[in-house]
């Protein structure tokens, strides 16, 4: 388990299933994410299911209140590139209908980094949002990521097309 002063992460366990699919299920937060469809427990457990495989290229976590153990949300690294040291960078915390807020979602973003540059050796982080997301774009430049460019009019929402952004942060920025 990887802590913080508030936050653990923990690999995701079967029973966390019916929390995690009410999440990405609610409206509110559903625009977000790239499965814009709501889910079924069978399309949940086929999701649990191959994110616990061994080797897996989804590295998947549970963020878990430190004292309480309480879900909070889930995290994880995406596309898992071996070769080129690479990973999609996923986050959200669905307590309270959060989503991203700086404390949680920073703390759990914090141990992601460190895992993901320090244990796994992966070289770059990166992730894609929507253009109608606002909270990730300042999430992700407090972090110290970097908009690597804009994909024109990906994604249909609310009747008009919105663009994808692609942050980046390398484990060079680290260190620096």
């Amino acid at each position: 388990m990887l802590s913080e002063k508030k936050v653990a992460l923990r690999g995701i366990e079967e029973s966390d299933l019916p929390q995690l699919m009410k999440w990405r299920n609610e409206p509110a937060l559903r625009k977000y994410f790239r499965e814009t469809a709501e889910i079924n427990m069978l399309q949940q457990m086929a999701w649990f299911k191959s994110v616990s495989e061994r080797g897996s290229v989804n590295k998947m976590f549970a963020i878990v209140d430190v004292n309480s153990g309480e879900l909070l949300g889930a995290c994880g690294l995406c596309y898992i590139d071996w070769i080129n040291r690479s990973a999609d960078f996923s986050i959200y915390i669905g307590y309270n209908d959060l989503y991203i807020d700086q404390i949680l979602a920073v703390e759990a973003a914090l141990l992601m980094k460190d895992y993901a540059f320090r244990i796994l050796n992966l070289h770059r982080l990166w992730a894609e949002i929507y253009s109608i997301d606002e909270r990730k774009k300042s999430f992700f430049n407090s972090l110290g990521f970097t908009l690597d460019g804009t994909f024109r009019q990906t994604y249909w929402y609310n009747g008009k097309w919105h663009n994808s952004l692609f942050f980046s942060l390398l484990s060079s920025d680290e260190i620096n």
